[in-house]
């Protein structure tokens, strides 16, 4: 016969050291935390800007604020209806806004309602369903208007959407 070692099991670490580590992960967390919140409201919070003393009080207007007819302009396009392309017998109706960054003549917005008319019209339904589709769809406005426009239009605001 063989003599076969009896192999006892090997304990883990005390119980003491594992409270210990779980301690230090827990403080590493927390710390981490920490840091991170202090840098994300770092980054939103402007620097004080110092205040001469002959203006403290007085409230500043901003650049836009006193030139009338400049600044962020938001342009209500025509409702767009129209079947998309698969299935073809499905009709989709879409009322849109457009945020330019300056005023813009009329003819800009005709513009990009008919371009994004014709985008609609090579979307397919399973393109568009769900959440992530409807924020594709939304990303693909926001670019097709934008290169329209040459840069002015700042967003599309989907006011409506109905697929029949």
């Amino acid at each position: 016969m063989a003599d076969v070692e009896q192999v006892q099991p090997r304990k883990g670490p005390s119980l003491a050291i594992q409270g210990a580590m779980l301690l230090v992960v827990t403080a590493a967390a927390i710390g981490m935390g920490w840091m991170s919140g202090g840098y994300l409201k770092g980054v939103d919070a402007p620097p004080p800007v110092p205040v001469a003393p002959e203006n403290e009080g007085k409230v500043a207007q901003p650049a836009a604020a006193q030139q009338p007819g400049t600044g962020p302009t938001l342009v209500a396009l025509a409702p767009i209806t129209t079947n998309i392309a698969s299935p073809a017998d499905t009709w989709i109706r879409m009322e849109v806004s457009v945020v330019y960054d300056a005023p813009q003549p009329p003819a800009m917005a005709e513009n990009i309602q008919q371009d994004l008319l014709a985008f609609v019209r090579t979307l397919k339904t399973h393109q568009i369903e769900g959440a992530s589709g409807y924020q594709h769809l939304k990303a693909d406005l926001d670019d097709r208007a934008s290169i329209r426009s040459q840069g002015h239009v700042k967003q599309v605001l989907i006011r409506t959407l109905l697929l029949e």
